[in-house]
């Protein structure tokens, strides 16, 4: 469920984290959402003639059940949903992808299938992407601004120490990128 199907107005900046399974719309110019993705990849879709936008956060391509918001197609549809409940067209539906790093050396490449379905989802719905940050090895925090579709990221050191298989300490790297 959205945490924020229509954020409210507040003074100053609304600030919302969209965490794994979940999504978020809004309407409000003050906002602006954040998540970070590892192999997960993060949707940001917008209406930039009505002011509306919002971001998913999906784990697996492909699955269905009890935790269907863990994958894509169902992801991906209630996000579209939530915003055509705020008055997006879907016609005018713009897309903006992060995620899908490939975490972990001798495991599946997870975060690829996870690039490879958004991308085909959005075709096939003809929602085009204006932008796009996908793979690679580092796990990324992304901000998105649902209004006005204004995005940035900054890439995060792994989160693995592979040595002690224990949590290595998280920063920030200097790489940054900002999509308008």
């Amino acid at each position: 469920m959205s945490q924020a199907a229509l954020a409210p107005r507040f003074p100053g900046a609304t600030k919302l984290h969209v965490v794994q399974g979940d999504h978020c719309v809004s309407s409000d110019p003050d906002a602006s959402m954040s998540t970070v993705l590892g192999s997960c990849v993060a949707a940001c879709l917008y209406d930039p003639v009505r002011g509306v936008g919002g971001m998913n956060h999906f784990l697996l391509a492909d699955g269905d059940g009890a935790e269907a918001m863990r994958y894509g197609a169902y992801a991906m549809e209630v996000l579209i949903n939530d915003l055509l409940k705020l008055g997006a067209s879907r016609e005018r539906l713009q897309a903006k992808l992060f995620g899908g790093a490939k975490m972990m050396e001798r495991l599946n490449d997870i975060g690829a299938d996870n690039a490879r379905f958004a991308r085909r989802f959005l075709a096939t719905e003809g929602i085009p992407i204006v932008g796009e940050s996908l793979g690679g090895r580092r796990a990324r925090r992304v901000e998105f601004w649902p209004v006005g579709g204004r995005a940035r990221q900054r890439e995060v050191d792994q989160f693995v120490d592979t040595a002690s298989a224990r949590p290595a300490p998280r920063h920030v790297i200097d790489d940054e990128i900002e999509l308008f």
